[in-house]
């Protein structure tokens, strides 16, 4: 039977403020082919809920550079898993902009090629949403100053597990990379 734990927003936030402008050696970076956005919310929302989804395919999960799941990296991917996940690891659901607190995530769009952006909510100044991200690399950067068509924006609810990690030990072990 899977259990729900709380999603540590403030280690997603932590990690996220640590590694926005630098690489975890743990993780690949995919700058160059494709973007690293996705890839840096994922770790950022592992370091708050310290549980994978080894699923082939289907789950998210990054054991190495060939051994990973689409949804680590890619952005349509990991709205699916995170929207659609009933196993293991953390889940969500669309929200409005006004329900997203620290640690939950946005998704831009484009009219001529669809969603492209992954980004890490990590504060608020007044009605401006604070995110971080990679590829363009930015740590409480405005959600005004971006470019983009539409958004869409991920409320993460929880975690699911069967057999909990120490999260402790996972998050200290994320931070020193």
């Amino acid at each position: 039977m899977l259990v729900i734990k709380p999603y540590v927003r403030e280690n997603a936030v932590a990690y996220a403020k640590k590694y926005a402008f630098s690489q975890n050696s743990l993780f690949g970076n995919f700058a160059g082919i494709g973007g690293n956005c996705t890839n840096f919310v994922s770790q950022s929302i592992y370091a708050g809920s310290c549980e994978m989804n080894y699923t082939p395919t289907f789950g998210w999960y990054f054991i190495s550079l060939d051994d990973r799941s689409p949804s680590w990296t890619g952005v349509e991917f990991f709205y699916n898993f995170i929207i659609e996940n009933a196993g293991v690891g953390p889940f969500g659901r669309v929200a409005n902009s006004d329900e997203l607190e620290i640690g939950d995530v946005i998704q831009l769009g484009r009219e001529e090629e669809g969603y492209y952006h992954t980004l890490l909510v990590v504060g608020f100044d007044g009605e401006d949403l604070l995110v971080a991200a990679q590829t363009d690399n930015a740590y409480a950067r405005p959600l005004s100053t971006y470019d983009y068509d539409y958004a869409r924006f991920i409320k993460i609810l929880g975690v699911r597990f069967d057999s909990p990690e120490d999260s402790t030990s996972c998050f200290e072990r994320l931070m020193q990379g």
